[in-house]
């Protein structure tokens, strides 16, 4: 027996010692005193040590791609053979299904449903280490290829502080035909135009010779054949970037120089990428219109790092690393990659940086912004008032509604639904003295709405647009394209445009569409395309070569969501274009201290400017002298980081005044200065690492230098992940040292994350970084290697014979006797007040008692001999009179009535 906490016996000799000086708390009463001893005993927390004769197997099935198959075949003899040596009732054992997540065997049905493409082995025994019950012993059998996609250090952790030990029983393919690209190894982060290595190791079941391709950002770099011996090939290359930016590599195994004998059971584990991180100074990342954009020599010649892009198909999010400031000077929405343009968001308001764009006819309304990702970004909205519009235009759209369009996006809205809804989005951003007709199309085309002015009839055209149903075939695009034009041949308008939607995989029957398009655009109609699907698709050149034939624009996305978004694009870009192309004076607010202290001799006046109305909480510095009022120079704060609108072009076409302004130069440094924000103060910096799916992030600090700042404004890590309506979302940090924050997260197969730690107004940002594709067959042999390490660890084995699974564990727990003591207490306090209530006493049978014995007095003998003195005799008391009952009564009424 052991106490939990023996200090408590002290209170014993405490209140008797307080019981002998106040007698009437009867503290030495016995049963009071049994009641003392008792609830010091309890106090004290004895616990008795005893040995449990029941076990819990937990068996965790490996449902993940690479071992479906075989622990499918083996799981109705394993289970025989756990049930069969089973050594008693008093055990239990439990099944769970995992790869990507975990599950009780048959609770998600008779087969599991999670995602396979990751084995989360470490989940699986943390899981396990959570819900085995402490007072039984428990042991985990685990049914595995031994290869997870995470690491075990943490989960052996939890399986040894619980005493769990980890057997494993190994489920391998035997066959000899795979050939695997192991590992990508180059570094996470390098300065610009520094040399660095890159590895690539190559995996095979025999020996041969294969062929590696590596490749950046999907272009070919290098291709070499690599001899594997005892199984193991080894290539390494060199490289050397000289601008800032984030590149993805990829390598790649083919067996195209192996001879035919040799097969390859899982080409999926055949690619591996990386990512890899160029810095330098502060960059800023420059999206151009023109070949000599004015805004790079300028920057340039201020000792600013200017990464200057010409061609914007090329973008991608990990163009955005290392830039502290993106400038978009007249490109149009549609030339710039989707993926990129959403990246902006989280660029700027989570990981601090700024965001600039200059107008042109192909910025914003004009270029298309107009409801686009970056849009809430802008200090400006480019919303035109119908008052404003100074032109009408005649706009027809002819909507696919082919048998593809019937499948269901979500469970409630099919691909015709988003398209209805674009095409209604399209017709409530026209005005009252725009026209519109509208042609659903399959094998030949429905008139839905013909040529009409808008008007006040914008409710009833939506309404009939949203009833348009998918009719099935595909759809006749020659035949779509002429009925739109009949139409709008009939227009007499300054515009007129043409918005075919079509599925880019089943465009028909194009006929002569190229004549058509001549004939209209000699007549001033231009065609745009929305093409859902991606230029890989089928039909994607013929979709191309429309709108390039049609002098218009072409917008690919596999995402129907997407659709209403694009239509209000493309309409706000044809039907509310507001580039003002007038000669207009320039006003100053006197709010550019705001964003430097030095005074700017503004230029007088703008040869034009894209019209839009300053947001509620943007300042405006500079203002045009006209009716509208609008502002020229705007700029805001988006959460960490800052944003501007310059609504005149900084170069080619009407900037030959901003460009011959004394102060164009100190004009663009400054704003850019502005928004690259606050340098990051000394002492602090993160580092990061991808260790399989595991993504681990480290802030390293100077205590003495940053404790005081992280304790009045604790550090916070914002991530995003890749993917259709992903959002930030913060990640809890976890302190493990002074100066040393860390933390973990598991990622996806495939995803790219990025994310920034914030603190105060400081921002560090990483990324991106990717899992990369088919790490579920990469069979890393470290990570088989670590799984045994780890059942060593813990007391496990790996197991041959089933029959061996039920070996108890040394096992021993304590078992409180508190409840019995208290219940004996609480039995005893009753018993107690019953006995004080009634005055019973306990028959406890009294001591004997001993008469005392008088001592005979010895007689001293007299030396002279005297007569003995007379005794003299007892009187005998008389007996004390006996008071009547019946006076003693009458005495006791006299003295009541007296009173």
């Amino acid at each position: 027996m052991s106490f939990a906490s023996p200090e408590w016996f002290l209170l014993v000799p405490a209140l008797l010692f307080v019981g002998w000086f106040w007698k009437s708390l009867r503290l030495w009463s016995p049963l009071r005193l049994l009641l003392l001893l008792l609830a010091a005993f309890a106090l004290a927390d004895p616990k008795i040590n005893r040995q449990e004769d029941a076990l819990d197997l937990w068996v965790l099935l490996d449902r993940s791609d690479s071992t479906e198959d075989l622990v499918d075949k083996g799981l109705p003899e394993w289970q025989r053979l756990l049930e069969r040596s089973k050594p008693s009732r008093k055990d239990r054992v439990v099944y769970h299904d995992y790869a990507a997540e975990i599950v009780e065997q048959g609770k998600d049905g008779a087969t599991f449903t999670g995602s396979r493409k990751l084995t989360r082995t470490g989940l699986a025994l943390s899981h396990v280490a959570a819900l085995a019950e402490e007072n039984r012993p428990s042991r985990v059998l685990l049914f595995t290829d031994g290869f997870s996609t995470e690491p075990l250090y943490e989960a052996a952790a939890q399986l040894q502080d619980r005493g769990i030990p980890l057997d494993f029983r190994l489920v391998r393919d035997e066959t000899l035909d795979d050939f695997r690209l192991g590992r990508l190894e180059l570094p996470d982060r390098v300065q610009a135009g520094e040399p660095f290595l890159l590895a690539a190791t190559i995996r095979g079941s025999r020996d041969g010779t294969v062929t590696l391709t590596l490749r950046r950002g999907g272009q070919e770099l290098a291709r070499s054949e690599v001899e594997l011996v005892n199984g193991v090939g080894r290539a390494e290359f060199t490289d050397r970037i000289p601008r800032t930016g984030s590149f993805q590599y990829e390598a790649e195994v083919s067996l195209s120089a192996a001879g035919p004998e040799m097969q390859d059971a899982h080409p999926g584990n055949n690619r591996a990428s990386r990512w890899i991180e160029i810095t330098g100074g502060p960059r800023v990342l420059l999206v151009t219109g023109y070949n000599a954009d004015p805004v790079a020599q300028v920057l340039g010649s201020q000792d600013f790092t200017v990464d200057t892009v010409t061609d914007p198909s090329t973008l991608h999010p990990g163009s955005l690393s290392g830039a502290r400031a993106v400038i978009l000077n007249n490109v149009p929405a549609h030339e710039i990659p989707r993926d990129f343009l959403d990246a902006l968001d989280f660029h700027v308001r989570e990981q601090g940086n700024g965001l600039l764009m200059a107008g042109g006819k192909k910025s914003f309304g004009s270029g298309g912004y107009f409801q686009s990702s970056i849009d809430p970004l802008l200090p400006v909205s480019m919303e035109l008032k119908s008052e404003h519009r100074k032109l009408a235009v005649a706009l027809a759209i002819v909507m696919d509604r082919s048998g593809s369009m019937s499948v269901n996006v979500t469970p409630n809205l099919s691909k015709m639904d988003l398209a209805n809804s674009g095409a209604a989005d399209a017709i409530g951003l026209l005005g009252p003295m725009d026209q519109v007709c509208v042609f659903a199309v399959d094998s030949q085309p429905e008139r839905v709405i013909p040529l009409t002015p808008v008007r006040d009839k914008q409710k009833e055209m939506q309404n009939r647009v949203r009833r348009i149903q998918s009719m099935g075939g595909g759809i006749f695009v020659y035949e779509g394209l002429k009925a739109a034009w009949d139409e709008l041949k009939k227009a007499e308008v300054g515009t007129r445009h043409v918005i075919l939607f079509t599925d880019a995989n089943d465009t028909e029957e194009p006929g002569d569409y190229k004549r058509l398009l001549q004939t209209m655009t000699k007549e001033g109609c231009t065609v745009s395309v929305i093409g859902l699907g991606t230029k890989a698709d089928v039909d994607a050149a013929l979709i191309e070569d429309i709108a390039k034939r049609g002098e218009g624009r072409v917008f690919f996305s596999d995402q129907p969501m997407d659709i209403p978004k694009i239509f209000a694009q493309e309409t706000v870009t044809i039907a509310r274009s507001a580039f003002l192309d007038a000669p207009v004076g320039a006003q100053p607010t006197g709010r550019w201290a705001e964003v430097s202290p030095k005074l700017l001799d503004w230029l007088p006046q703008v040869d034009g400017y894209n019209l839009s109305y300053a947001r509620e909480d943007a300042t405006t510095s500079l203002v045009g002298v006209d009716e509208y009022v609008a502002p020229l120079v705007a700029h805001a704060r988006r959460g960490l980081g800052r944003t501007a609108a310059v609504s005149f072009p900084l170069g080619g076409e009407f900037s030959d005044s901003v460009r011959a302004w004394p102060g164009y130069g100190d004009f663009v440094q400054t704003t850019t200065r502005w928004l690259m924000g606050l340098d990051l103060p000394p002492g602090i910096g993160l580092r990061h690492r991808l260790d399989g799916s595991r993504l681990t992030v480290d802030l390293l600090y100077d205590p003495e230098e940053w404790s005081a700042k992280l304790a009045a404004s604790p550090p916070k890590l914002r991530l995003l992940e890749s993917g259709p309506g992903s959002s930030p979302y913060d990640v809890p940090w976890k302190r493990i040292a002074p100066g040393h924050f860390s933390v973990t997260r598991d990622l996806d197969e495939g995803s790219v994350v990025r994310g920034a730690i914030q603190v105060g107004a400081h921002a560090l940002p990483f990324g991106p970084v990717t899992v990369g594709s088919s790490i579920e067959w990469a069979f890393e042999p470290e990570r088989l290697t670590e799984l045994r390490a780890v059942a060593a660890q813990t007391g496990g084995r790996e197991l041959t014979n089933l029959a061996d699974a039920w070996l108890r564990p040394p096992y021993r727990h304590d078992v409180s006797l508190r409840l019995w003591l208290a219940t004996t207490i609480l039995v005893l306090l009753l018993a107690e007040a019953l006995l004080t209530r009634t005055g019973w006493k306990l028959p406890i049978p009294a001591l004997p008692r001993f008469e005392r014995r008088e001592k005979p007095v010895k007689v001293r003998k007299a030396k002279t001999a005297t007569a003995p003195l007379p005794v003299p005799e007892k009187k005998e008391e008389a007996p004390k009179p006996q008071i009547a009952e019946s006076a003693r009564s009458s005495r006791y009424q006299r003295a009541k009535d007296r009173k």
